[in-house]
């Protein structure tokens, strides 16, 4: 994979101030609006509507600004963001049916541990996103989708050109800025989070490198979003974590 983007003064201000936000701001934020959500789940209705309501105007505010800063450099082609197709199709098929597989699979086993009230790996962490009611479930599936649109676009798209063009970093120590962005989201999961999330954005930035496009990386990232955020929540939280 190689890309050659070209950022323009304006461009170049726009993706600085959304990378300052994701390194600095985002992982304060989200861990506050986290706490705040499991301290107030059991007992205000509307808690978790409003908090996906936020999440979502939040990342399409910053998938907006992944385009403006497209647009804004002409030096720079939709390419360069990975918005491409794959450069290898058949091996991004097979991808696909793998993870769409371990995916199913794990979804059927992690909802018969829940209904059995048994534990759920990685589920504690997240314990106040889990939707109870129908309403909840639609704006989860809405929220998991868009996750995986916009921060593939943002973090993977526009970060990773931006250290290219920006920063003149290699291809692949742009990729490694991209990672440390986002394993630092995951804070609002705490330290377990972190891990994971320097695991996940290890394995999607790896995907948009190999196959050149951001395809694969954004449809792992919507099947796996989906089936975690799909998962039965449990009836109360055990505790609210601290901000």
């Amino acid at each position: 994979m190689t890309i050659t983007p070209d950022f323009s003064a304006a461009s170049t201000a726009v993706t600085a101030a959304v990378a300052g936000y994701l390194l600095l701001g985002e992982p304060f934020a989200g861990r506050r609006m986290y706490g705040s959500l499991a301290r107030r789940r059991d007992t205000e209705p509307r808690a978790l509507v409003r908090y996906f309501g936020v999440l979502l105007a939040a990342w399409w505010a910053l998938a907006a600004l992944a385009v403006a800063a497209l647009l804004l450099s002409p030096g720079a082609s939709a390419a360069d963001f990975g918005l491409a197709l794959p450069e290898r199709p058949v091996y991004v098929v097979i991808a696909l049916i793998v993870v769409g597989t371990v995916a199913v699979v794990s979804s059927r086993n992690f909802h018969d541990l829940a209904r059995r009230g048994k534990n759920v790996p990685g589920l504690a962490p997240i314990a106040a996103m889990l939707p109870r009611t129908p309403e909840e479930r639609r704006l989860a599936v809405a929220v998991a989708v868009t996750d995986g649109l916009c921060s593939e676009l943002v973090y993977r798209g526009l970060l990773i050109a931006f250290g290219v063009g920006a920063l003149g970093l290699d291809l692949y120590a742009a990729a490694a800025l991209s990672v440390l962005a986002y394993t630092v989201a995951g804070w609002y999961q705490g330290r377990q989070g972190l891990l994971v999330f320097a695991v996940f954005g290890t394995v999607l930035a790896g995907l948009y490198l190999a196959s050149g496009s951001l395809l694969l990386p954004v449809v792992v990232h919507v099947i796996l979003s989906v089936r975690d955020l799909t998962l039965p929540a449990p009836t109360t939280l055990r505790a609210a974590p601290s901000a």
